[in-house]
C-alpha cells in the first residue's frame, strides 16, 4: 500500500514541497511509495488525518496548534519550514504599510489554505478583521493570486516563506513585500504569543535586497493516528538521509532537518514513536 501524502490546491507551496518530498523519499527507500494528493490545504488534511483518510498531511502552524494540543491523536513526522507571513504588491503600488492595504481588495490565498488561518492571527493581533477591514478575496486554486495583483484585480497577496511560488511570480515582475514594522510585531505577539519573530533572508526573492522580519510559525509533515512505528521511522530516517536532496530541489525544504523538528516541536512527546526512535538514535532527542 502507497504512503498517501495530502498536499494542498495546485499552484502553491504545499504541493511542490510535498512532490519534492516524495520524490526523495522514494528515491532513499522505494518501498515506502509516497503518494502525493491535492487536498484543500491544512484546514482540510487535520480532518482527512483524524479520519485516516490520509497517512500524512502538511500542515501549518496555527492549524496544527489546535488538534496536537487537544491529544488527537496526530503526531509530527517532521519540521517543514518556518513561515514569515507577510504581503506582496507591485511595484508601482502606493502602499507602503498593511495600514494602506485596508479597504483594498486583497487576496488571502485558498480558503482551506493554513496561510488564511496565519492572515487573520497576525490582523487579528493589530486589531483588524479580515472580512471588514479587507475586501477579502478566496480562491479556489492557490496559483490564480499571482495575476490578479499583476492584472490590478487586487491591490495584494498574503503569503509566506521562502521560495513560495506566489511570492516569486509576483517578485520577478518588480514586486514589493510588506510586513508589520517592530511595534506591529510586539503587539501582534503580546495577543498570540505562539507566533514567533521570524526572519525571510535578503535575496529570498528577486529584487528583494534586504531581509523582510515578520512574524509567523513553523509547519510539520504530520501522520494520522495509528501510522505504525516501523513506517514512521522508515519515514524519518528516508527524509534525513536526504536533507541534502532535499535542500538541493527546493529553497524551502533545506529548513527540513532532523534538528530543526527537534527544535521546532512543541514537546518531544508529539513527535511521532518511529520518528522519535529515529531521532534518538542519531542523538537529536
Amino acid at each position: 500500500m502507497p504512503v498517501t501524502l495530502a498536499t494542498a490546491t495546485p499552484g502553491g507551496g504545499f504541493p511542490l514541497y510535498g512532490g519534492v518530498v516524495a520524490e526523495v523519499i522514494n528515491a532513499i527507500d522505494p518501498s515506502l511509495r509516497v503518494e502525493c494528493r491535492n487536498s484543500k490545504g491544512s484546514t482540510e488534511n487535520v480532518p482527512l488525518l483524524e479520519a485516516g483518510e490520509v497517512d500524512l498531511g502538511l500542515v501549518t502552524g496555527e492549524v496544527a496548534i489546535g488538534p496536537l494540543s487537544r491529544k488527537s491523536g496526530l503526531s509530527i513526522l517532521t519540521a517543514m519550514y518556518s513561515t514569515a507571513g507577510m504581503f506582496v504588491v507591485r511595484g508601482d503600488s502606493p502602499a507602503r504599510t498593511i495600514a494602506d492595504l485596508k479597504g483594498k481588495p486583497v487576496v488571502f490565498g485558498a480558503a482551506g489554505s493554513g496561510l488564511v488561518v496565519l492572515a487573520r492571527t497576525v490582523l487579528d493581533g493589530l486589531g483588524l478583521d479580515i472580512e471588514r477591514d479587507f475586501q477579502a478575496i478566496y480562491l479556489e486554486r492557490a496559483g490564480d493570486g499571482p495575476d490578479m495583483v499583476l492584472d490590478g484585480r487586487a491591490a495584494a497577496l498574503w503569503g509566506g516563506g521562502v521560495g513560495w511560488p506566489g511570492f516569486a511570480k509576483v517578485a520577478e515582475a518588480g514586486g514589493r513585500f510588506i510586513a508589520p514594522n517592530a511595534a506591529e510585531i510586539a503587539q501582534i505577539r503580546a495577543r498570540h504569543a505562539f507566533l514567533k519573530p521570524l526572519t525571510m533572508p535578503a535575496g529570498a526573492y528577486p529584487n528583494q535586497s534586504t531581509p523582510i522580519h515578520s512574524v509567523g510559525s513553523w509547519s510539520f509533515v504530520l501522520a494520522r493516528p495509528g501510522l505504525p512505528d516501523d513506517i514512521g521511522y522508515r519515514l524519518t530516517k528516508a527524509l534525513h538521509q536526504g536533507e541534502a536532496q532535499l535542500a538541493a530541489k527546493l529553497d524551502q525544504a533545506k529548513e527540513t532537518t532532523a534538528a530543526n523538528t527537534a527544535a521546532a516541536a512543541p514537546d518531544p512527546a508529539l513527535i511521532h514513536p518511529g520518528g522519535a526512535t529515529y531521532l534518538r538514535e542519531i542523538g537529536i532527542l
